[in-house]
C-alpha cells in the first residue's frame, strides 16, 4: 500500500488577511462606468456647443430691417446759409412811407426737391444663390463725386459673418468663384431687409466690377448676387 508523502496544502495562518480577489467589486465597477459616462458626456457637450457657435442655426429664422434714406452729398461752406440759419427781422415802415401803405415782398422760393440729386450709374436685380435674395442693387454717384451702393427693397436670410461685396465675376451661376477672384468688401451686411447704403471707396475702379454679392465669409457661399456694369 502506497502512502502519499506530499505535504498537505497549508491554509492561511491564524491572523493573516484573506487572499486578494482580482475580481472588482460591484461598487468599483459602477464607479468606472460612471467616469466613462461623464467623459463621454463632456465630449458630446463640447461638440454641441462648438457646433452651435460655428453654425448659429437660430439665425435661419432671425430678421433685421434697416431703412436708410438716400445718401446726400456733404455740405460745403459755399452751400451753407449765409444767415447762419437766423430769420432776419422785417424792417418797419419807412418814415416817409404813408400810413396804410403795404410793402411788396418777394415771393418765397420754391421748396427744394425731396430727393437728393444723384446719378444712377448702374442697377440690377438680385438673383438667388444659397438663400432666397431679392431687391435692387444700384450704384449711385452724388454731386460731390462720392459713390454708394444702395440696396432697395432688399431681402435675404440672416447668417454669421455676412458681408457686402463688389466683384469682377458675373452674377449668378457657381457662387464659390467670388472669393477666388477680385472683390471689394463694403463691410458687414446691415440687415436682412430694407433700404441700405454702403459707401464705395474713392480708389475703386468700378469699370472692372460686374456684380454685387451678399457673401457669407464663414462658409464661403453667396446668399445672392446682382449684376452691375459700368462702362
Amino acid at each position: 500500500m502506497t502512502h502519499d508523502t506530499s505535504p498537505a496544502p497549508e491554509g492561511p495562518a491564524p491572523g493573516d488577511p484573506p487572499p486578494h480577489d482580482p475580481t472588482p467589486s460591484a461598487p468599483g465597477r459602477r464607479t468606472g462606468r460612471r467616469r466613462i459616462l461623464i467623459a463621454v458626456s463632456a465630449v458630446v457637450a463640447a461638440l454641441l456647443v462648438g457646433g452651435l457657435v460655428l453654425f448659429q442655426p437660430w439665425r435661419l429664422v432671425t430678421r433685421s430691417t434697416v431703412d436708410e434714406a438716400l445718401p446726400v452729398a456733404a455740405t460745403t461752406p459755399a452751400d451753407a446759409d449765409p444767415s447762419g440759419g437766423l430769420t432776419p427781422t422785417p424792417a418797419g415802415p419807412s418814415p416817409t412811407e404813408p400810413t396804410g401803405t403795404t410793402s411788396t415782398t418777394a415771393p418765397n422760393a420754391s421748396p427744394p426737391s425731396a430727393r437728393p440729386a444723384l446719378d444712377v450709374l448702374s442697377e440690377g436685380r438680385f438673383i438667388d444663390a444659397e438663400h432666397a435674395t431679392s431687391g435692387t442693387a444700384r450704384i449711385v454717384q452724388l454731386a460731390d463725386g462720392s459713390r454708394y451702393l444702395r440696396l432697395e427693397g432688399f431681402s435675404t436670410s440672416d447668417g454669421p459673418d455676412v458681408d457686402v461685396w463688389l466683384t469682377d465675376q458675373p452674377a449668378g451661376g457657381d457662387w464659390h468663384r467670388y472669393d477666388d477672384r477680385f472683390h471689394v468688401s463694403l463691410g458687414d451686411l446691415k440687415g436682412t431687409d430694407g433700404n441700405q447704403n454702403y459707401a464705395i471707396p474713392g480708389d475703386v475702379d468700378l469699370s472692372r466690377l460686374r456684380s454685387v454679392a451678399i457673401w457669407c465669409d464663414r462658409f464661403d457661399v453667396a446668399f445672392g448676387t446682382a449684376p452691375i456694369r459700368i462702362a
